[in-house]
């Protein structure tokens, strides 16, 4: 049992002699699948910027080497490689040592991001300062296409290979919600666009490509920044109501471990597919067994200006 807690699906050795490669392992969301997949007893290498030696621009604690000894103590093999996936030549090393060790790539995760310092909320174009709104989105899109073109050639070698590409918006979300600058708005509908380009590259080689958005993450920086653990969460509810509907990083885990091991996964490819409509599909739950519905919350309840009550929404 890993330390994100329980889960009603059994994951264990569903994903035993499965690779994998989590782009953006740190933290956040990108450890939490790294780990769902380490419970499923995958080998999975963790990537990032952090270390215990060197940070990343974003200066925060969490390092890939504790993400891939939380894969290894959940029941999988944790490998942490320090990669910046902007440096072509960084990745291309990555995708040659995991051909030498394993020969195979079964399962990409690209879940590369750290954009969020270089946003300015509600600031028109012509306003918000240009290098930052550019590095945003090279770490946002480059990073993926990068990724994908030194790792694929591995997974296309065996038919039934997974793609997941992490953004933050379902596709009709995204479609209809202005997301608060035009360099973060065009970030992340281009991710939800990805899927659906790669399917029609993956799919001739019996592989799949599927976005895959959470919805409100309780990630250590959000925790942080409401002054609350994961243990006593629900205490920032008295400053922001509307974070009930708040899930923990887990819940994405365990829904993209059960879409890996999923026979039917196919049928996703090409879709935006939210946490929770895998976790209705698969049977997953969150740490504390509900299913959070976050995104047809936000449209039905927040942006609607209606008092926070998760009823039928959890």
């Amino acid at each position: 049992m890993s330390s994100f807690g329980g889960s009603i699906v059994a994951m264990h050795n569903t994903l035993k002699e499965k690779v994998a490669l989590v782009a953006g392992a740190t933290r956040g969301t990108g450890r939490a699948i790294a780990v769902a997949l380490g419970e499923a007893g995958a080998t999975v290498y963790c990537t990032g910027r952090t270390t215990r030696g060197a940070r990343s621009e974003m200066n925060r604690p969490e390092t890939i080497e504790e993400t891939a000894e939380l894969v290894t103590r959940a029941g999988g093999r944790g490998v942490a490689q320090r990669v910046d996936h902007l440096e072509s030549d960084q990745v291309r090393a990555l995708a040659e040592r995991i051909d030498r060790e394993h020969g195979r790539l079964d399962i990409l995760v690209n879940d590369i991001w750290g954009g969020d310092m270089f946003a300015k909320w509600d600031v028109p174009v012509w306003e918000h300062p240009l290098d930052d709104g550019l590095r945003l989105m090279r770490l946002a899109i480059d990073t993926h296409l990068i990724t994908s073109h030194h790792l694929l050639p591995l997974m296309i070698r065996n038919p039934g290979g997974l793609l997941v590409e992490v953004t933050d918006g379902t596709a009709e979300y995204n479609a209809a919600n202005y997301r608060l600058s035009v360099f973060y708005d065009l970030a992340k509908t281009s991710l939800n666009r990805l899927a659906f380009s790669m399917d029609h590259e993956l799919r001739p080689h019996g592989c799949a490509a599927v976005t895959l958005t959470p919805g409100w993450i309780r990630s250590e920086a959000m925790l942080e920044h409401y002054g609350v653990t994961e243990a006593d969460w629900r205490d920032a509810t008295a400053r922001e109501p509307h974070f009930a509907i708040s899930e923990s990083p887990a819940f994405a885990g365990r829904a993209v471990a059960a879409l890996a091991a999923a026979d039917d996964r196919a049928r996703w490819s090409g879709q935006t597919v939210s946490s929770v409509r895998l976790a209705r599909a698969y049977g997953v739950t969150d740490v504390d067994g509900s299913v959070p519905d976050a995104w047809r919350y936000m449209e039905e309840v927040q942006s609607k200006g209606k008092p926070a009550d998760t009823t039928g929404y959890r």
